[in-house]
């Protein structure tokens, strides 16, 4: 960052009374400037015991599959972001059915949150950040070429809990990929 927001003047980084982290301020106003993560928000449709994959049409991880997540917009609840992001993706109605999963991702500055979700349907297409969208039983999971560690934690806990017939939520933290280096 280097202008200010609210009134176009330069900012340095430094630590604001009252504060212990550095953060951008505003050399004129004064204003702080916070830098926070962002929420990812996404769910695991399922229909008839398969569960809805999207192939990615855009970076990072162009051509590689994912369940239907994306970033959290102001003005939705986490529920509404998951059943926007699997209409936008997937051009799939669901029932979002509960929290399934928290991935923190410090590296990235993210937090992932993921429901199951119903597809009552299989009807479904390819939006325009999906190549192809494809129901997947879970044998048939495509486990080597799933973008990014989150989904592939999501959709191992939401596979272990459907089998054991548990509804857990699952917390956890996940150091910077390989691929990202």
């Amino acid at each position: 960052m280097k202008y200010c927001s609210e009134c176009g003047a330069s900012v340095e980084q430094r630590v604001p009374a009252g504060d212990n982290r550095l953060r951008h301020v505003c050399t004129a106003c004064q204003t702080v400037h916070y830098q926070n993560p962002k929420l990812v928000v996404g769910c695991v449709p399922e229909h008839d015991g398969r569960i809805l994959l999207c192939k990615r049409a855009i970076e990072p991880r162009l051509g590689y599959w994912t369940i239907p997540a994306g970033f959290m917009e102001n003005g939705e609840t986490l529920e509404q972001a998951a059943a926007r992001e699997c209409a936008e993706e997937a051009l799939a109605t669901v029932e979002i059915r509960g929290l399934l999963a928290v991935v923190n991702l410090p590296y990235a500055h993210q937090v992932h949150v993921m429901f199951r979700a119903h597809l009552e349907t299989a009807t479904f297409g390819a939006g325009e950040e999906s190549l192809e969208v494809g129901l997947y039983r879970p044998e048939d999971i495509p486990w080597t070429d799933i973008a990014f560690p989150s989904i592939d934690f999501t959709l191992r806990r939401y596979l272990a809990d459907r089998e054991q017939g548990l509804r857990g939520i699952h917390v956890t933290a996940l150091d910077r990929p390989a691929w990202r280096e």
